[in-house]
């Protein structure tokens, strides 16, 4: 097998950082931490079909060759973008001939979501009989991307975009490297690249590595951020422009939406594009405000931002850009309310703060003729035989916990009539609970 770690000093520099083991690996330790179930199939040498999914640059081509390596596999890589059923049929033929020297063979698909159902299908027999043990790699969720007969024979997991510390963390390791012993970085610069990198590690090396290369030509020891604005060029300079961050303005972003300030919000919202902000990352934060501060008050924001989401996804930019905005003016113009959001916080502190309580028994199911003898079941009340397909004064929490109104819906929007509805409700469970005295 070729040496897949081979590096020369000419290598780029994400060849050059490329870990030879998982230990060298920064970030997706949920993944690959102790115990952890990548770790554990790297460990043992039990390779399995997976599905990897997640954004770029967090790791999946990497895990991918070292998983072969450690088990000195033969990998054959193909990338769904330009290879169709004669690639597949050859990475067939080529593990047929590695399996006469008793050699396993793992499929690296990038981007598996982009073969269609035929092309997909091609390898199941392949992965069946054992003789290719397949790894897809996807940025789109496989559950809708990936055909069902394939998922069902590979295990997913899911990685995460890298965090600020695992950013630094990779940023000192290049550093580390001999060839760049003599320069040092200033804070802001490492703020800057990391806020332009977006938790992506690929796109972080190439800034590191073009800014390095900038500072060794020019004989420059000390990398500031003037020396970063000069080198990579406007983008960077408008995004910082006025000694704004990162998450300055997706804060100011999100704060003129709350705010309902639509004029605002679309203003932060075009600053961030023209300065370089990946729109996809945007899309997400989006998605979050419809989710956080427009909430049940106006159900058509969830759907109004999801669906911009997937219309960038499907045009890309500049046209899909239109969407993500409207989306914005959408949200900014619309009802506010985070009563929903709040509600499930303190739900779950609550959730977490209590015991484990049983489920009463007349909420549990009873498929069984011994269930019933144990009265599960036992005078349920069917909502939908009761006046107003209510029954009222019935109880659903644990008979040992309390009712509580965590969810207080506001006067704003869709809400006001919710909170009329959940009043008349109550009216109903009192004056239940006053026939009940009576008789």
């Amino acid at each position: 097998m070729n040496d897949l770690f081979s590096k020369s000093v000419e290598a780029p520099l994400a060849e050059r950082l490329r870990p030879k083991t998982l230990d060298e690996v920064i970030g997706q330790q949920h993944l690959i931490g102790k115990n952890r179930p990548i770790r554990l199939m790297y460990e043992n040498n039990s390779l399995q079909s997976i599905i990897l999914w997640g954004p770029p640059g967090v790791g999946k081509t990497t895990i991918a060759k070292i998983l072969a390596q450690k088990n000195d596999a033969q990998l054959i890589t193909i990338s769904a973008v330009l290879s169709g059923v004669k690639e597949i049929r050859e990475a067939i033929q080529t593990a047929n001939n590695a399996l006469l020297e008793s050699k396993k063979t793992i499929v690296f698909v990038d981007e598996v979501h982009r073969f269609n159902k035929a092309q997909q299908d091609a390898f199941l027999p392949h992965v069946e009989s054992g003789l290719i043990t397949l790894i897809g790699a996807t940025t789109e969720n496989p559950s809708f991307e990936v055909n069902s007969a394939l998922l069902s024979r590979s295990v997913v997991y899911a990685l995460k975009p890298l965090s600020q510390a695992e950013q630094e963390q990779l940023i000192l390791k290049i550093m580390g490297l001999p060839e760049y012993a003599h320069l040092s970085l200033e804070t802001d610069v490492v703020e800057i690249v990391i806020g332009f990198s977006d938790g992506d590690a690929r796109k972080l090396i190439n800034i590191m590595e073009q800014l390095l290369t900038a500072a060794l030509n020019q004989n420059k020891q000390a990398l500031d951020k003037a020396f970063c604005i000069d080198i990579l060029g406007d983008k960077i300079r408008r995004f910082d422009k006025g000694g704004d961050q990162f998450y300055d303005q997706i804060s100011a972003l999100h704060k003129s939406v709350r705010g309902s300030h639509p004029n605002a919000a679309l203003y932060w919202f075009c600053r961030m594009l023209d300065g370089g902000a990946d729109p996809k990352y945007l899309a997400r934060r989006i998605i979050r405000m419809a989710w956080e501060d427009i909430g049940l008050a106006d159900p058509r924001a969830l759907e109004i931002a999801n669906n911009a989401a997937l219309t960038y996804e499907r045009l890309g930019s500049p046209e899909g850009e239109l969407a993500l905005a409207e989306a914005v003016i959408f949200l900014a113009s619309a009802a506010k309310s985070n009563a929903a959001y709040k509600a499930y916080n303190e739900t779950m502190r609550f959730v977490k703060n209590t015991n484990s309580e049983p489920v009463p028994l007349h909420l549990r199911n009873a498929p069984t003729q011994l269930m019933k003898d144990m009265d599960y079941g036992k005078a349920y009340r069917y909502a939908h035989d009761e006046p107003n397909a209510y029954a009222a004064g019935e109880t659903y929490m644990p008979d040992n916990l309390p009712e509580i109104d965590w969810y207080q819906p506001v006067e704003r929007g869709l809400e006001i009539k919710i909170k009329e509805k959940l009043t008349n409700l109550k009216k109903l469970d009192k004056l239940d609970t006053v026939a009940k005295r009576k008789s």
